[in-house]
C-alpha cells in the first residue's frame, strides 16, 4: 500500500481486516479482496480527473448526476459512448424518450460476410444519467461533450479479434456479443453493466436478500438508500459495488482482456482530447460504468504513461440514426427483470420531489415544458478541489430509515389497483386495498426491509386479488405493471427520421392519417374517382413486401400482373413499427432503390434458384414497372435454371412462367428475348431431367407433375424456337417408373403424345381393380391421376370415371383410410385441378336425385350400341360417300389404309373408317351442303 493512501479509509481497512480475520480460516485471500477494493475506491476518487461512476437506468445514478452538474459545472463531459455515436444526440430534441441510438451496415467490409447486417444499438431514457449529460452538454454554452468508447466498428473488430484468438479454426462463427441481443439481433452498449459476474455470488446475494431476481436486489439495496445521498457517498458506494464485482468476477481471459481494453482506449481518447485542447481536467467530468470507474488497469488516468494503439476503422459504411425503444426492449436486451425500468421510472419521479433537483432536459423535446429554459453558462472560476473524506464508513454502518412518505404512496397504490382490478373483472373492493396494504407490510418485514418495495406491492395483490382465477385479458402481476408506469414505448420524430422516412411519409400524406402514431389504422382508397391516390397504393404494397407483417396488411384489393387498382383498403401501423421503417432508411434514399437492391440480392445471392429469381422478375415488373430490371434478372433466371440440376422447384417456375408469359402476351407486341430463351433453355432442361425424375425417391409426384407440365404447355412455343419434340418421346420412352403414383403420371404423359390410347389406359386401370394383390395400391394411382391433370387437364374426364370405380369397387378397409389423402392431395397440390373435376362430375353425373336410378354412367355403355346408334344418326352421310368413292379412298389411303372403297368387308378402308368414325362423314355432308 502506497504512502499516499495513508490517511483516507483507514477505519474502513481497519475493520474489513478485523472481519477477515474473524470470518475467514485463511484470511490472506479474502483480506486481499477486501483491502483491495478499499484502493481501487481510494485509487479513483483522487484522480484529478473526477470519475462519476454510474449504471445503466440507475434513478439514483440521474438524480446525483443532475446534482453534480448544477454543482460542478464541467466544462468537457466525456460520455462512455460509442464515438461515431456522437451526431446523433443533437437528434434527441425530435424523439420521445426511449428512444436508441443505432449504427447499422448492410455491407461489411472486413469482417465475415455472415454477420451481415451490423448493428449497435444504445438505448436512452430520461431516468439513465447520461441523457442528463447529453441535456446539459447541448444546452448550455461553451460545454463540449466527447464520447470516448469505441466505435461502432471497433466493437466487431474486437469480436473479429476474440473470435480468431479463441478458435482460428473457425472465423466466420458469430460475434462474441457481451450483452443481451434486443432491438433485432443489434449488439447492446450501456453504460454501467453492473451486475455480478460470479454466479455464486449473485445467488448468495438474493438468497441472503430474500428476493427472486437481481433487479430486486438492486432496488432494495442500492437504489434507495443512495436516492437521496450526497455526492461523496454516492461516489464512493458506487465505485465500491464496480471494485467488489470487479474483484469477484471470474477469470474469463477474454472478458477481462476486452474490459481492459476498453478502459485503455477510452483514457487514449481522453488523454488526446485534453492535449489537444488544453482543457484542465479539473474542469472536465468522466462518466463511466462503475465497473470500469474502478479499473485496475496500471497507470491508468490522465497522468498515466500507458498507451494503447488504436486500430484504424474498416471499409465498412456505416448508417447512424434513431430508433425508437421501449422498456420491455431494454429489460430483456439486458437481463432485466419484467417491470424493473418501469418502476426505475416510478423511483426518479420520487427522487426528483424529495430531493428537489431539477434536471436537465433538452430545451423543444416532446413532452417538455413550453417555458423557455434559461441557458447558463459554465463557471468560469475553477471548482475548488475538495479533499476526498470516507464516507463509506457511516453509509454501511446506518441503518435503513422507514420515510413516512412511503405509506402514503402505498396506500395510493392499493386503491389504485384495487380500481383497476375492478375495470378488468375482478371483484374487488375497498376489503381488498385494505388487505392488499396491510400484506405489502407484512412481507417487507417478512423480507427484512424497512419499507415495502414495488415487488413487495406486486406480491401482495396477487395474493389478495388475483386469488386463483383471472377474469379479464391480464393477470394481477400485468395490472400493476401498467400501474407503475406500464411499456412506455418511444418514437422518433419527423426531423429525425431517414430521407426514405420522411419520403415514405410524404408520399402518403393524401390519405390524411396519423402514420407516426401507435396502432392500427385503417386507409380507404378509392382510386376510380381519386386517380392520385394510385401513388399511395403504389408506395404500401412495396411498403408490404419490404416491412413485417402488419406494417401494412390490405384488406380488400390485390395487385395482380397487367390489372389496375380500382378501390383498396388497408390496415397501416406504421407508427409502431417505426423501427422497421427507420432501418430501411438505413439500406437506401427511397423505397424503390431498397426493393430494387433486396431483389437483386435474392436473385445472385448463393442460396438463389430459379424459382427465386422468377419471383423478383415478377416483383420487379409488378411493383416497380422496370422492364430494364426485369430483363437482367431474367437473363439471371435463365443461368441459374440451367445449373440446377434438381427438380424441388419446378412446380413454382411452371405457375410463374406462366403467369409472365400470359402478362407479354397481352401488354407487349413480343415476347422479351429472355422468356423465349428460358423456355427453349427449359424445354431441354426438363427433358434431360425427367427419366431420372421418375426413378429418383427425392422428386415427389407433383414436382414430376410441373415438369411435364412445363413441356406439354410451352411445347408449341418452344417448337416454334426451334425445339425437337423428339427429345421428349425419348425421354418419356427412357422413364421407368416403379412407384404408383409415378405410373400414372406416366400413363397420362404417353396418353398426351398418343402413344397409349384410352381405351388402353381404361383397359389397364380395370386390370388394377380386377388383381387383389394390387387393389390396396389403387389409390396411390389415383393420386397421381390427380396430379396428371396438371399437364394434361384433357383427362378431366376419365380421372373422375377413375375415382367413380374407386368408389364404386374398393373395399372399405381401403378405401375409408384413402379418403383423407384424397383430400390433402387436392387441397396441397390439386388446388387448380378441383375445380375441374367439380365440373366435369357435375356434366356427366344426372342434377336429379330422380334420375340416378336409371342413370348408367357413359364408361359403362356397350361400344357397339354406341356405334350403331352413331350408324344410324349418320345415314345421310354414308350416302354421299358411296356416290363419291374416290373422296373417301383418297383419305383412306393418306392415313395409311389399303383397299378401295369396292372391297368387300372386313377390308374396306372407306366403309370401315366411316363406320368408325360416322360424325366426322356428316359433318362432311353438312359442310359440302353448305358450300
Amino acid at each position: 500500500m502506497s504512502s499516499a493512501h495513508e490517511g483516507h479509509f483507514e477505519a474502513l481497512r481497519a475493520q474489513l481486516q478485523e472481519a477477515a480475520a474473524t470470518f475467514a480460516d485463511g484470511p490472506d485471500a479474502l483480506q486481499g479482496i477486501l483491502l483491495g477494493i478499499v484502493d481501487d475506491v481510494d485509487r479513483a476518487v483522487r484522480e484529478p480527473l473526477e470519475i462519476f461512476p454510474v449504471c445503466h437506468h440507475s434513478p439514483a445514478s440521474a438524480v446525483a448526476m443532475a446534482r453534480r452538474l448544477r454543482e460542478k459545472q464541467p466544462k468537457v463531459v466525456y460520455l462512455e459512448l460509442c464515438e461515431d455515436m456522437a451526431p446523433l444526440l443533437t437528434e434527441l430534441r425530435n424523439c420521445k424518450l426511449p428512444v436508441a441510438l443505432q449504427a447499422f451496415a448492410t455491407e461489411v467490409d472486413g469482417f465475415p460476410a455472415e454477420w451481415s447486417p451490423l448493428s449497435v444499438v444504445a438505448p436512452i431514457t430520461e431516468t439513465s444519467a447520461e441523457y442528463q449529460a447529453i441535456a446539459y452538454a447541448l444546452d448550455t454554452p461553451g460545454v463540449e461533450l466527447v464520447l470516448v468508447d469505441r466505435s461502432s466498428d471497433h466493437v466487431f473488430q474486437w469480436d473479429v479479434r476474440e473470435t480468431h484468438a479463441d478458435d482460428p479454426a473457425d472465423p466466420d462463427a458469430p460475434p462474441a456479443q457481451e450483452e443481451a441481443d434486443l432491438h433485432g439481433d443489434a449488439v447492446g452498449v450501456e453504460i454501467g453493466d453492473l451486475r455480478p459476474r460470479f454466479a455464486e455470488l449473485e445467488e448468495h446475494l438474493l438468497h441472503h436478500g430474500r428476493v427472486r431476481h437481481w433487479s430486486e436486489w438492486w432496488h432494495q439495496y442500492v437504489e434507495l438508500p443512495l436516492g437521496d445521498s450526497d455526492h461523496d457517498t454516492y461516489r464512493q458506494v458506487m465505485l465500491l459495488i464496480g471494485s467488489l464485482f470487479r474483484r469477484l468476477a471470474p477469470g474469463d481471459p477474454h472478458r477481462v482482456r476486452v474490459d481492459e481494453d476498453r478502459e485503455r482506449y477510452m483514457w487514449t481518447r481522453m488523454r488526446e482530447h485534453l492535449a489537444a485542447t488544453g482543457t484542465d481536467p479539473a474542469d472536465s467530468l468522466y462518466i463511466c460504468g462503475a465497473f470500469h470507474a474502478a479499473s485496475r488497469v496500471g497507470e491508468f488516468g490522465v497522468q498515466g504513461t500507458d498507451t494503447f494503439e488504436i486500430s484504424p476503422r474498416s471499409a465498412t459504411k456505416w448508417q447512424h440514426g434513431l430508433i425508437p425503444s421501449s422498456h420491455a426492449a431494454i429489460e430483456a436486451q439486458f437481463g432485466l427483470a419484467a417491470g424493473s425500468v418501469s418502476i426505475a421510472a416510478t423511483v426518479w419521479a420520487k427522487n426528483v420531489r424529495r430531493t428537489r433537483v431539477e434536471p436537465y432536459r433538452l430545451v423543444g423535446q416532446a413532452g417538455a415544458k413550453k417555458t423557455k429554459v434559461k441557458k447558463t453558462a459554465a463557471a468560469a472560476a475553477p471548482v475548488p478541489v475538495v479533499e476526498p473524506s470516507d464516507k463509506l464508513t457511516g453509509f454501511l454502518q446506518q441503518p435503513p430509515v422507514l420515510d413516512r412518505l412511503d405509506e402514503t404512496e402505498l396506500l395510493g397504490w392499493s386503491v389504485e389497483i384495487v380500481r383497476a382490478a375492478r375495470r378488468g373483472g375482478y371483484l374487488a373492493s375497498t376489503a381488498d386495498a385494505i388487505a392488499v396494504f396491510e400484506t405489502s407490510i407484512l412481507l417487507a418485514g417478512m423480507r427484512d426491509r424497512a419499507r415495502p418495495t414495488p415487488y413487495d406491492f406486486q406480491d401482495a395483490a396477487v395474493t389478495c386479488i388475483e386469488k386463483d382465477t383471472v377474469p379479464g385479458r391480464r393477470d394481477v402481476r400485468r395490472l400493476v405493471e401498467i400501474m407503475m408506469g406500464g411499456d412506455r414505448v418511444g418514437q422518433v420524430g419527423y426531423d429525425a427520421l431517414p430521407p426514405l422516412a420522411r419520403d415514405v411519409h410524404d408520399r402518403l400524406a393524401p390519405l390524411n392519417l396519423k402514420l407516426q402514431q401507435r396502432g392500427v389504422q385503417r386507409a380507404l382508397l378509392d382510386i376510380a374517382s381519386q386517380p392520385e391516390l394510385e401513388r399511395c397504393s403504389d408506395v404500401l404494397w412495396m411498403l408490404r413486401l419490404l416491412m413485417p407483417q402488419g406494417a401494412a396488411r390490405p384488406i380488400m384489393g390485390e395487385r395482380r400482373l397487367g390489372e389496375r387498382p380500382i378501390q383498396e383498403s388497408w390496415d397501416l401501423a406504421l407508427g409502431t413499427h417505426q423501427r422497421a421503417l427507420i432501418e430501411l432508411g438505413y439500406e437506401g434514399v427511397s423505397i424503390e432503390q431498397v426493393l430494387e437492391q433486396r431483389l437483386r440480392r435474392a436473385a445472385y445471392g448463393p442460396q438463389a434458384t430459379a424459382a427465386t429469381v422468377l419471383e423478383a422478375v415478377e416483383d420487379a415488373t409488378l411493383y416497380l414497372c422496370s422492364r430494364r430490371l426485369a430483363d437482367e434478372l431474367g437473363t439471371r433466371a435463365l443461368e441459374v435454371l440451367s445449373a440446377e440440376r434438381s427438380v424441388d422447384g419446378a412446380p413454382e417456375v411452371l405457375r410463374r412462367v406462366r403467369r409472365l408469359l400470359a402478362y407479354y402476351r397481352t401488354n407487349e407486341p413480343v415476347l422479351p428475348p429472355w422468356i423465349e430463351s428460358f423456355v427453349k433453355t427449359g424445354y431441354a432442361h426438363y427433358c434431360t431431367l425427367l427419366p431420372t425424375a421418375f426413378t429418383d425417391d427425392d422428386a415427389t409426384v407433383r414436382q414430376v407433375a410441373a415438369m411435364l407440365g412445363f413441356l406439354f404447355s410451352m411445347e408449341s412455343l418452344a417448337l416454334s424456337l426451334g425445339c425437337d419434340r423428339t427429345q421428349l418421346e425419348l425421354a418419356l420412352a427412357q422413364s421407368h417408373p416403379q412407384d404408383p403414383p409415378k405410373t400414372a403420371l406416366l400413363w397420362a404423359a404417353q396418353v398426351q403424345l398418343g402413344h397409349l390410347s384410352r381405351a388402353d389406359l381404361r383397359a389397364r386401370c380395370d386390370e388394377l381393380l380386377g388383381n387383389p394383390l394390387v387393389v390396396p395400391a389403387y389409390p396411390r394411382y389415383l393420386s397421381g391421376f390427380v396430379h396428371a391433370l396438371e399437364p394434361v387437364p384433357g383427362l378431366t374426364d376419365f380421372v373422375v370415371e377413375a375415382v367413380s370405380n374407386a368408389f364404386g369397387r374398393l373395399p372399405d378397409p381401403v378405401l375409408l383410410p384413402w379418403l383423407p389423402t384424397l383430400i390433402t392431395t387436392l387441397r396441397s397440390g390439386g388446388a387448380e385441378s378441383a375445380p375441374l373435376l367439380i365440373r366435369e362430375a357435375g356434366r356427366i353425373f344426372p342434377g336429379r336425385l330422380a334420375a340416378l336410378d336409371e342413370w348408367v354412367p357413359p364408361w359403362r355403355s356397350q361400344p357397339e350400341a354406341v356405334h350403331a346408334a352413331r350408324r344410324a344418326d349418320s345415314s345421310r352421310g354414308c350416302p354421299l360417300l358411296a356416290a363419291h368413292p374416290a373422296a373417301c379412298d383418297a383419305v383412306a389411303s393418306l392415313l395409311g389404309c389399303d383397299g378401295t372403297w369396292e372391297t368387300a368387308d372386313p377390308g374396306p378402308p372407306g366403309a370401315a373408317l366411316a363406320g368408325r368414325h360416322p360424325d366426322t362423314a356428316v359433318a362432311l355432308e353438312v359442310l359440302l351442303a353448305g358450300a
